[in-house]
């Protein structure tokens, strides 16, 4: 039994939840989020609680009870608060800016990274080098902003580069000029 599958999700008011053919919607005032899960577990809803239990004893079943569990919190989490993250762009020159669905990055190098915002999700750039993404499928949110990351990962020495705004760069010490 995973220990993370065994605690119930408490459902707050407002978010209505509904299962079907082994598919999960979640409704809540940010907006609506499906997910199917596996036929090793059931999902049941009911006193204002969502519970998940395997079917069975096996390995598949286990793995798969806590997984869910963890996919259904992070959408109740998202459909009534919703999830951010934001990037901090440093260095010389750099600078990122939104351009009606598209974000528009100057990183450096000689031409412009365009990236397509993907549908469900808000950006935002200030003058300061912060992206702010934000949206209620933390996957998607997670995922766009490890790909915006990628473009430009902090370099060691100087510190240029895209990071998160909670992560801390490990600076080197660079050649001395010593003979």
């Amino acid at each position: 039994m995973s220990k993370v599958g065994k605690l119930p999700v408490a459902v707050p008011a407002g978010v209505t939840v509904t299962t079907n053919d082994g598919v999960i919607t979640v409704k809540g005032p940010k907006g609506e989020l499906k997910q199917s899960y596996s036929e090793n577990v059931s999902v049941e809803f009911k006193d204002g609680q969502i519970t998940v239990a395997p079917k069975e004893n096996t390995k598949a079943a286990n793995s798969a009870h806590g997984l869910y569990r963890a996919l259904i919190s992070n959408m109740v989490t998202g459909v009534t608060n919703g999830f951010t993250k934001t990037l901090i762009i440093t260095g010389v020159g750099y600078r990122a800016e939104v351009q009606g669905k598209q974000l528009v990055m100057n990183l450096g190098y000689s031409s412009d990274f365009i990236a397509v915002i993907p549908e469900g999700l808000t950006v935002t750039a200030d003058a300061q080098g912060k992206v702010s993404i934000s949206g209620i499928d933390k996957q998607l949110v997670g995922e766009f902003s490890a790909q915006i990351r990628k473009l430009r990962a902090p370099e060691p020495y100087k510190g240029k580069g895209i990071r998160y705004e909670t992560e801390v760069i490990r600076r080197k010490v660079g050649k001395t000029g010593v003979k």
